[in-house]
């Protein structure tokens, strides 16, 4: 398999995946449990590429021109990347066969960069351990990141009609 059809299949499946993910986080506000703030994701992006990486809140770190969609990119791209880092472990044959299992524990592990990457980067501390909630908000992060795994195979039973 080449390279360019590799990148079309994890770009497809990131998408779908994500976009999967985004009508989870879409009905959870509908019931009023709040989500990631995309805002506070690209201001985080948007300072790194300013040098800065680590925040004491994030919530209270100067805003950024443009960091709303900044967020939604930052969120995209990094579904790209799962999906792509994805179909590198377990092979392009999955596309054919996806078996969920698989799928939905990828999902569970992405759950580590949260948890050990960007939430201390941002101030909450390891896997939410400065926030009011650390269970529940980590809980939040599995189950979200559950979601964009389930996404990953209805993307690829999608796309094998």
């Amino acid at each position: 398999m080449n390279i360019s059809t590799l990148f079309f299949q994890a770009l497809c499946l990131g998408i779908g995946a994500t976009v999967i993910m985004d009508i989870w986080l879409l009905i959870l506000k509908l019931f009023k449990i709040p989500t990631l703030n995309f805002a506070f994701l690209g201001r985080w992006v948007g300072w790194i590429f300013q040098g800065k990486f680590i925040h004491q809140s994030i919530a209270q770190s100067p805003s950024i021109k443009g960091e709303y969609l900044l967020g939604w990119i930052a969120h995209y791209s990094v579904g790209l990347i799962f999906a792509f880092s994805f179909l590198c472990i377990v092979g392009s044959d999955w596309l054919i066969h996806p078996q969920f299992y698989s799928a939905l524990i990828f999902g569970l592990v992405t759950a580590l960069i949260p948890f050990f990457i960007m939430q201390p980067a941002m101030g909450s501390g390891f896997a939410s351990s400065k926030t009011p909630h650390p269970f529940l908000n980590c809980l939040k992060s599995l189950l979200n990141h559950s979601v964009f795994g389930c996404g990953l195979y209805l993307t690829a039973k999608i796309f094998q009609i």
